[in-house]
């Protein structure tokens, strides 16, 4: 079936491969397009400088020979790709612009070549290798993003370890992912990537689901709990048995998610490729009936010759052919002055329609690391429980130890010394601080100690958990364990968030919170900073559901975030913005890449969108004009081809004019 489709679409006249999502382009072709759009403009900028020149009143034209020996390698060399693109076309019957490049191109250099041999001074070279040079620079851009759309798969793909420590008949070893089957028994150490889906039968530990599932702090895992393949193992050795392996994990379901999503996105507007299938037969039409017009009328076929050609240059789309290119570039470098990446033109082109903006909660409105937001003090005052606390941490690596050592420096304490320092996989640790038993317990733990005293307590503590907070005790192990004080841990907003939400509902946009953290966590985030919408406890490959709900509404979505499991949600949104302090998958799945953690950028990245894309409008507006305008006046012989060149150069330069103004752009502070 794929040779037959295949065949069929190369006998339309296009080219078609079988998808491999992990080839990689040839470092032979990538260098060659490369050499190809050097050469170019190496070889056009002497052609070009007269013609600049000339603007200013100085008058100075390159030898004919010299015209020559720079435009031929450009027209037939780096622009032979375009004549064959047009044979294609021509042969299914359809119009594209590199149809229009070709013709036009063709008609100026043929055209010049002609008058060179009449001894004429005025030539028309440069017009076709400038257009085929930014045509073939803004090919070479395109093709460069779309081989960054396969990045994402393989950096999802990366996470996947290729061995696993397979335990049976009570003896481990090595073997690669693909020798294990459902049922069979990995053993997976501290520091470790947990390599399939499956749940705990030995052991206890903390992971680190941070970046499958969402969730900002380590998760305690014990006998019976489940883990998923990707995730990162803590402290604790474990025994897990294997639940899902290959197509079947939670990694492999993000990695298809993300493969239809790209996959499914539409095209953006080609506008300039549906007006080139009526311009382009249009102009040919227009020359045609130019040439036997006046050759009837006067019976001069030169100049009949001549206006047709004129028809043929000024319509030839070098203005057309700068509109966008020039606005995106000059878009493009001041956002990335900025600290904006935009991957592409299709990014920019979507970006600031964008009414709806969907934010995952950790690492992107939110720090993405636990600090110690709350101490519910009991038989010792707030700052004693902190520094008990932190005595028992200070030799602890734990994301929650460092917390606690954060909010000790803070406020300057003395620590005293903890002596018989011992951790307990899963549950917290203990020791002896001035002579007395002391542990900071899970919640899981505390039940298990049957601690004392937790009901004076237990009401600030649920108010706490139900805003997404997790709760430690401080727990006094003899005479029998009581507690002392609960410590709540949770992650801040970040700086800028709540200016970030504000001007957004400024702007008429609607803000969505799509988090896999708990509902309590995320809808406090979201009082907090005045969000519209909440979706909590979200799966990873539900995300990109949650969005196609959103877009189903006909609001372009867009949708912020920096994990691992944002991939899919955003492939699936209109445009995907991904913070740079994030992970390499977000970043190459997303269309804008914001270098800095600030949420402010988000805002900017939408700004330069609509700014970049209001330039393209105008610049595609007077690249019109100048058509709609010059062929009339072409075909009734009023421009002969040296005011059809000279009108066609004005444009360029007054469409690069209008685009360089974007330079002066400056984000919002």
């Amino acid at each position: 079936i794929a040779e037959a489709a295949i065949a069929a679409i190369r006998k339309a006249g296009y080219e078609a491969q079988l998808r491999a999502p992990e080839a990689r382009e040839a470092p032979a072709k990538r260098d060659r397009d490369v050499l190809e759009v050097g050469a170019a403009a190496l070889l056009t900028l002497p052609l070009v400088v007269p013609m600049v020149a000339g603007l200013f009143g100085i008058h100075w034209m390159l030898p004919a020979w010299a015209q020559v020996a720079l435009a031929t390698p450009v027209q037939f060399w780096i622009g032979g790709r375009f004549y064959v693109s047009a044979f294609k076309a021509l042969r299914a019957r359809a119009g594209n612009m590199d149809l229009l490049v070709a013709l036009g191109t063709s008609a100026a250099y043929f055209m010049s070549l002609y008058l060179a041999s009449r001894g004429e001074a005025h030539l028309y070279f440069e017009a076709s290798a400038v257009v085929i040079t930014l045509v073939r620079l803004g090919k070479w851009l395109e093709a460069r993003a779309k081989r960054r759309t396969t990045e994402a798969i393989r950096a999802l793909a990366a996470l996947r370890p290729e061995r696993a420590r397979l335990l049976r008949d009570g003896a481990e070893s090595e073997v690669a992912l693909e020798r294990l089957g459902v049922g069979d028994q990995v053993v997976v150490l501290p520091g470790e990537r947990i390599p399939v889906d499956g749940e705990i039968v030995e052991g206890a530990t903390h992971v680190d689901e941070s970046l499958i599932t969402g969730e900002s702090l380590p998760v305690s895992k014990h006998a019976g709990s489940r883990v998923t393949g990707g995730s990162l193992n803590g402290e604790g050795r474990f025994v897990a048995r294997t639940l899902a392996i290959g197509a079947e994990t939670t990694l492999a379901r993000i990695i298809r998610s993300v493969e239809s999503a790209q996959a499914a996105k539409a095209p953006i507007q080609r506008l300039v490729d549906r007006v080139s299938e009526v311009f382009v037969p249009a102009i040919v039409g227009v020359a045609l009936v130019t040439f036997v017009a006046w050759g009837l009328a006067g019976g001069d076929w030169a100049v009949a010759t001549l206006n047709a050609v004129a028809v043929l240059v000024i319509a030839c789309p070098c203005a057309l052919g700068l509109a966008t290119p020039a606005a995106i570039m000059a878009g493009t470098g001041v956002a990335a002055r900025h600290g904006i990446l935009i991957k592409d033109a299709e990014a920019l082109e979507i970006a600031h329609r964008a009414r709806i903006v969907a934010f995952d909660k950790t690492g992107t409105l939110t720090e993405g690391k636990p600090a110690l937001t709350d101490i519910v003090a009991g038989s010792i005052d707030r700052g004693e429980a902190l520094r008990l606390a932190a005595a028992l941490q200070s030799g602890s690596e734990h994301p929650l130890a460092r917390a606690v050592m954060e909010a000790a420096r803070a406020q300057s304490l003395t620590l005293p010394a903890a002596s018989e320092w011992r951790a307990v996989a899963g549950r917290g640790i203990e020791g002896r601080i001035d002579g007395r038993r002391l542990a900071l317990a899970s919640e899981r733990w505390a039940e298990e100690l049957g601690v004392a005293g937790r009901e004076a307590l237990a009401e600030k503590a649920r108010a706490l958990q139900s805003m997404g907070r997790t709760v430690s005790w401080l727990v006094a192990l003899e005479p029998s364990p009581r507690a002392l004080a609960a410590l709540a841990f949770g992650d801040r907003v970040k700086p800028g968030a709540r200016e970030l939400i504000s001007r957004l509902h400024s702007q008429g946009v609607r803000t969505v919170l799509v988090s896999g953290d708990n509902r309590g966590a995320a809808q406090s985030v979201a009082r907090e900073l005045g969000i519209d919408e909440v979706h909590a406890e979200v799966l990873p490959e539900d995300k990109a559901i949650v969005i196609g709900a959103l877009r189903a509404s006909g609001s372009p979505v867009a949708m912020v975030g920096d994990g691992i499991n944002d991939a899919p949600a955003l492939a699936a949104a209109d445009i995907g913005i991904a913070m740079g302090t994030g992970t390499d998958v977000a970043m190459h799945t997303a269309g804008i890449t914001l270098m800095r953690g600030e949420p402010g950028l988000v805002a900017d990245a939408l700004d330069i969108s609509h700014r970049t894309y209001a330039k393209i409008r105008q610049n595609l507006f007077w690249a019109f004009v100048y058509n709609v305008v010059g062929v009339p006046l072409a075909a009734l012989g009023w421009l002969n081809p040296v005011i059809a060149g000279a009108a066609m150069a004005f444009s360029s330069v007054s469409v690069v004019t209008n685009a360089l103004l974007l330079r002066r752009w400056q984000p919002r502070r």
